[in-house]
């Protein structure tokens, strides 16, 4: 097997997957001549997710692209302030509707999203391959602590999270995903993802809520798919407090 060597150099938050030694400086790698530019990057522990644009001695690529003796690598991670548009982006377009699926180390950010509104699956039971398949039939972006679960091919929207702290999470998917107007809080049962409904005025339904609570709340709501029911009690005006510390970063 032949080798040929290369120059990388990775730019922003794109480090975050270098050894020190790597980060924010050009280096030299040596590899398979026959291996692409996708597989080389990932053996170097960044996801394909997680990049806009690849330049090769200046020009745009795409993943397919197989490196050649000398080639001079510059990868850069997802844009947000600057339009690419006129050049080569490697990931799909954004999805029309922001739905998330969560892997089993997310689950307080899980609760956190749904509180704000956001279609967000959580399940300890999800396995890798259940968390990929999902996101591919649902088009669903994967938020994950495990780098591994990005590198496979299948997965097109996905995105590494940083932070270990599920308030900070909520900020790094903010401003990763620009989600601050698309915030319905209130609107997602926090225990299972259903969409909250009005209480339709069923005495069957209304007979379950304690006298006590009936006594001081008239507006009642339902979990559409567990059947769960909500009203404005003190716990309502703590997750308020909650939410409203999330809108203001």
């Amino acid at each position: 097997m032949s080798f040929i060597m290369a120059y990388f150099r990775f730019y922003e938050e794109l480090n975050d997957f270098l050894p020190a030694e790597k980060r924010k400086a050009t280096f030299s790698h040596q590899f398979a001549a026959s291996a692409s530019i996708k597989d080389i990057i990932e053996s170097l522990g960044v996801p394909h997710t997680e990049i806009d644009l690849i330049l090769v001695n200046g020009k745009s690529i795409d993943f397919s692209y197989l490196l050649q003796e000398g080639d001079r690598v510059s990868v850069y991670p997802v844009f947000e302030a600057v339009d690419i548009t006129p050049v080569i982006k490697l990931r799909p377009s954004p999805l029309r509707i922001t739905r998330f699926i969560l892997d089993v180390h997310l689950g307080k950010l899980a609760r956190y999203l749904r509180l704000l509104g956001f279609d967000t699956l959580y399940d300890t039971d999800y396995k890798d391959d259940e968390i990929i398949s999902i996101a591919e039939k649902e088009k669903r972006i994967i938020l994950t602590r495990d780098i591994g679960l990005l590198k496979n091919k299948k997965v097109t929207h996905g995105y590494w999270m940083r932070e270990t702290s599920p308030k900070k999470q909520v900020k790094e998917v903010f401003n990763r995903f620009d989600l601050a107007r698309q915030c319905r809080p209130f609107s997602r049962c926090l225990e299972c993802n259903g969409e909250i409904i009005t209480l339709p005025s069923d005495p069957a339904i209304l007979k379950t809520i304690p006298e006590k609570v009936k006594a001081v709340q008239t507006d009642f709501y339902q979990c559409s798919q567990c059947s769960r029911l909500y009203w404005q009690g003190t716990h309502y005006n703590k997750l308020r407090a909650v939410v409203a510390e999330f809108l203001h970063f």
